[in-house]
Formats: C-alpha cells, structure tokens, sequence
C-alpha cells in the first residue's frame, strides 16, 4: 500500500540537508518504509535481508560503492553493530546522504553501543498527523481516532481487530525479543495492555505491581522499555517553585488512538470518549512540531489539572492547552489555577465542534478556542507565544 506524506518528506530532506545521518524511528507499521522509498533517487537496503546484512560486514566497501546520493538502510537494528556502521557512515562518507529507520529510540543499548551523539539527526515518525489525514483524504476525525493513524489500519475499510491482535504479536516477537530481555511474556503483556487502556491517566508503578505479579521495580523498568521502543509516551509535570505543584508523577499516553480503541473494545464513540481520544490526536501534533522534552502536563495538589503545558521557542512563556470535544464544556478552573502561579503565556482549547477560531473571555482569562483541524497552523504561528493578560 502506497500512500504519500509530504509533510514527513519534508522534515527528512530538512534534516539531510544539515549533512548528517538521519535516524528514522517509529513503531512498526507507521510507514518507515513506505516514506524512505518515497525520497526521490533513493537506494534503498532492508536491513532484515541476509544478504544485505551480509554486505554491511564491512562498512567501509558499501559505503565506497554507493558513492554520492541518498541511502536508506531500514531495520538497520538487525544488523550485528548498527551503531558502528552509522558511525562510520558519520565520519567517513559524508558525501553518503544516510537514513537508518528502526522501531525504537536508539537508547535501545542491546544494540546500540554508540548513541552517536552529535553524528545524527534524529526524526519520530508518528501516526497520522492532521497533515497526514489532509494528504490521506480524510476528513472524518472519527475515522481517525477509531482506527487509528498507522496508515495500513486507517486507510482499511473498516476496523481491523486481527490486524491489531498481529501487530501485539508481532512487537512482542520482533521488536522486543532483538532489544531487550524481558523474561515474563505474561507479566509484561499484561503491563501493556492495562498501562495503554488506561492512557492518559498519572502512572504508579505500585497499581500495576499486583495484578502484573511482579515488583514495583520491574514495572518501572517495563515502563521504560516502552517508552523507549515510542509505544507509550511519558509527559512530565510542569511546575515551577511552588510546593503546591506535583513536580514527579508522570502521565502515561498510548502510542496511537487506535490500539486504545481495540483493548478498550470500542467500535463507535460517545462524545466523553471523543474528549478522551482528543487528548491523544493533540499530543501527537505536539509532538510533530515541538522537542519532546518541551511538552509536560500540569497539576496542583488541589487537583487541579491543565492538560499539555508547552514552550514553543526558547525563553517562551508557557502556553497552556485543554482538550474538550465540545468548547462550551470548559470548566476554567484549572486554566486559572495554572495561571494565579504562571501568569504569562497564551490559553489554547482544543476542540471538536468548532470551524473556526475564536478569542473570547472565560472567567479572569483570555482564551483562544482553536478547532482541531486548525492546530497545525497554529503551532507554525506566532500565536501560541503571545502573552494573554488575566
């Protein structure tokens, strides 16, 4: 199946043109392939095929007989020291214009030794983003959070429940047993399951301890496998100096809408759950335009709760963003508890039933209502960095 995502395209031929080594990661079946092969006058390697493993036994030959121009190695993780043949890559053959894809961070120390700081430019392949679904011809947001934004799962007929069980299969066999050493398939499969049904809620490595029957330890350290193979996402509180802040516990997103939408067993949604979903498609545009390290959530001991708090260039103030499936279900009560200790920055709400922006006064705030479809637009403006006086 081809399909085209010009956006990701261009983020790619951004990042060769810094003269470095791009690493392409993504969960399986995001489409790492489809867009490598997409590039324009690209040799592509596939990194799974014996005999190509075989001739990157010696890097230095294969990079000297691809001379000038783009190559992608895919999979490259199955190779013996993928780290060393990017590092040479690196080094030696800068005329090489190089994509290495995988399906995890390259903090996956198993293999790779180097995490070639420096060297590289690193690139998150997410599932369908608002400029995906554009490209994708689609126009239903619904589509987009029952299926999902894996593009073999979203542009099928329908909902595809054995496609989903063999993708489960496939990430436990493949992309876990190469990387790390997980010795309790059933303890660690039940983690997965319970942690991306409960998406989005704050994480305590103690309620999963029991009915996963291992310690709190080693639910930690499940945690951080998936965080690093990109299947679940690990946002950090904001807080500043104020003790009344939460400044540990994270919250915990699944990887895609999607596979939330199979393990909770639904086949249509209700207006709670397209607010629910709607926090997911958000983080994913977050995380399409801005650093990772730049995106946090927000909540006081009071429980108060904003739910993405971001800066969107450096020295920027805070913008805060809520998620509501319908704007005129906003309850301003977190916004303004965030903002009685931060008070500078701008208040975005996302939302569903909008079809075009607007500014209005909630309470002691100023707030833009953006509907989702706008968010990317908005992210690219200069509108998320002004200041909204209380």
């Amino acid at each position: 199946m081809m399909f085209d995502r010009p956006f990701w395209r261009g983020r790619i031929e951004a990042l060769l043109a810094r003269g470095r080594p791009v690493w392409l990661s993504g969960v399986r079946r995001v489409g790492k392939t489809v867009l490598c092969k997409s590039l324009p006058g690209v040799r592509y390697f596939d990194c799974e095929l014996p005999r190509v493993r075989r001739q990157l036994e010696d890097p230095e030959l294969f990079f000297r007989r691809q001379g000038r121009g783009l190559v992608v190695l895919d999979e490259v993780h199955r190779l013996v020291n993928p780290s060393e043949v990017l590092k040479i890559a690196a080094d030696h053959y800068r005329d090489v214009r190089l994509v290495a894809t995988g399906s995890s961070t390259l903090a996956a120390r198993r293999k790779f030794r180097d995490t070639l700081a420096g060297r590289k430019s690193e690139l998150w392949l997410l599932p369908a983003t608002l400029a995906d679904l554009r490209a994708f011809g689609i126009a239903k947001i619904d589509t987009r959070m029952l299926r999902g934004g894996l593009p073999p799962f979203l542009l099928a007929g329908g909902l595809d429940d054995t496609g989903y069980r063999d993708w489960i299969d496939a990430f436990w066999a493949k992309d876990l047993q190469e990387l790390f050493v997980v010795e309790k398939k059933a303890s660690f499969m039940r983690f997965f399951e319970l942690l991306l049904r409960q998406s989005g809620g704050l994480f305590e490595a103690t309620a999963f301890a029991a009915p996963c029957e291992v310690s709190r330890q080693t639910i930690q350290n499940y945690l951080q496998i998936l965080e690093t193979t990109l299947t679940a996402i690990v946002l950090r509180p904001f807080a500043g100096s104020s003790a009344a802040e939460i400044r540990a516990q994270p919250k915990v997103y699944a990887f895609d809408t999607g596979v939330v939408c199979y393990l909770r067993d639904w086949a249509e949604l209700r207006d709670d759950d397209r607010g629910f979903l709607l926090e997911h498609l958000v983080l994913n545009e977050l995380l399409a335009h801005l650093p990772r390290e730049r995106i946090f959530y927000w909540r006081d001991k009071q429980k108060h709760e904003v739910d993405f708090v971001t800066r969107v260039g450096r020295g920027a103030p805070p913008l805060a963003i809520e998620c509501k499936a319908r704007s005129a279900r906003l309850d301003p009560a977190g916004l303004e508890a965030f903002r009685r200790r931060h008070p500078r920055g701008a208040n975005l709400v996302v939302c569903l039933d909008l079809v075009e922006p607007i500014e209005t006064r909630v309470g002691t705030l100023e707030v833009r209502f953006v509907p989702l479809t706008h968010l990317d637009g908005e992210l690219e403006g200069p509108r998320v960095g002004m200041t909204r006086s209380r």
